[in-house]
C-alpha cells in the first residue's frame, strides 16, 4: 500500500492524512470545501512544527510530510489510484452512506474502504457497496499523530485478509491496532460514552458541579481530562450522537443521553468548537472557567 485517500479535512481527517505522509505514503486529502482543506494543511504544518520544537522530527521529515500531500476537492479525482480509502467525514449516519456510495464507484477495485467512524455500523456502512468483504473500521483517536490506540472493526463481512492488512498498515504507522467487532459504539465509546453521560447526569442532579465533578475523576481516578471537559473536547453534539446510536441500537436505557445534553446541544453549546459547552472558551481552548450555573 502506497496511495492513501483521505476523506474529510476537519480534525480528524488532517490527522490521520498527516500521520499517514509523515510514514512515508503519498496522501490524497479531499474535501468539498478549499477553506478546509486550506485549514486542514495549515493545522498538519503547526502539529509539525510542534513536533519540531521539541525535536521530535527533523526540518527533512517536516518537509517530506507535507510534500506527501495533495489536495482535492473532487472526490473521484482524489480516489482514482488508491490502495486504502478512509473516510474521515461528520459522524452522520446519512454522509457516511453517501460518501461510502461514491467512493465504491470511484475507487479501485483492489481498494480498501474504510471509515473512522466512532459509533456507526461497518455493516451497515459496507452494505450500500459492492464490496463488502473490503470495508472496515479505523477508528483513530483524537489528537490523531498523539494517539497510540486504533480501533480496528470488523463488519459482518470484512475479510480475514483485510483486517490482517489494516492490522499490520495501523501498526507501521507506529500506533496499536486492536481489533473489536461491531456492535454499536465499539469498545472505546461504549465505555467511554455512559461515563460522560453519567458525569452530565451527575450535574444535571445538583450532585456536584463541573469543577468537583471534573476533578474528583482526575485527582481520585487518575483521569488526565475530566469527563465534562472531554466531552466538550470531543464535542457535545457528536457525543449525542454517538449515545443515540447506542440507545437506537440496544434499546436499553443506560444509553439513554441526558437531558442536560440534550438541551446543551440544541442550545449550540458543543463544547471548544462552538466557543462554550461545560467551560468557556471565549478567551481560551483550555478549560479553566465554567461556562454557568448548570444547577
Amino acid at each position: 500500500m502506497k496511495n492513501i485517500a483521505v476523506i474529510g479535512a476537519g480534525t480528524m481527517g488532517n490527522g490521520i492524512a498527516h500521520v499517514f505522509a509523515q510514514n512515508g505514503y503519498q496522501v490524497n486529502l479531499i474535501d468539498i470545501a478549499q477553506t478546509s482543506l486550506d485549514k486542514g494543511i495549515a493545522t498538519i504544518t503547526k502539529n509539525l512544527d510542534r513536533l519540531l520544537s521539541k525535536e521530535r522530527i527533523t526540518e527533512e521529515v517536516k518537509a517530506n510530510t507535507l510534500n506527501n500531500i495533495t489536495t482535492f476537492t473532487d472526490t473521484k479525482k482524489g480516489v482514482k489510484n488508491a490502495d486504502l480509502v478512509v473516510e474521515a467525514a461528520t459522524e452522520n449516519e446519512a454522509l457516511k452512506l453517501k460518501i461510502f456510495k461514491l467512493i465504491d464507484e470511484f475507487a479501485p477495485e483492489k481498494a480498501i474502504l474504510a471509515t473512522n467512524t466512532s459509533s456507526i455500523s461497518i455493516t451497515k456502512i459496507a452494505s450500500v457497496t459492492n464490496r463488502p468483504e473490503k470495508v472496515i473500521g479505523m477508528h483513530f483517536m483524537n489528537p490523531v499523530p498523539i494517539m497510540k490506540l486504533v480501533e480496528i472493526i470488523r463488519g459482518y463481512s470484512t475479510s480475514d485478509e483485510v483486517t490482517k492488512t489494516i492490522m499490520e498498515l495501523s501498526s507501521n504507522l507506529k500506533k496499536t491496532p486492536l481489533e473489536v467487532n461491531d456492535y454499536p459504539g465499539f469498545v472505546a465509546n461504549r465505555i467511554l460514552m455512559p461515563m460522560i453521560n453519567e458525569a452530565v447526569e451527575t450535574l444535571y442532579n445538583g450532585v456536584a458541579k463541573v469543577y468537583e465533578i471534573d476533578n474528583v475523576m482526575k485527582l481520585g481516578m487518575g483521569h488526565p481530562m475530566g469527563p465534562l471537559q472531554l466531552a466538550d473536547f470531543i464535542g457535545l453534539d457528536v457525543c449525542l450522537s454517538i449515545l443515540n446510536v447506542m440507545y437506537d441500537g440496544f434499546k436499553n436505557p443506560k444509553y439513554a443521553p441526558c437531558p442536560l445534553l440534550v438541551n446543551m446541544v440544541q442550545a449550540g453549546k458543543l463544547g471548544v468548537k462552538s466557543g462554550e459547552g461545560f467551560y468557556d472558551y471565549s478567551e481560551s481552548r483550555k478549560a479553566e472557567k465554567v461556562a454557568k450555573q448548570f444547577v
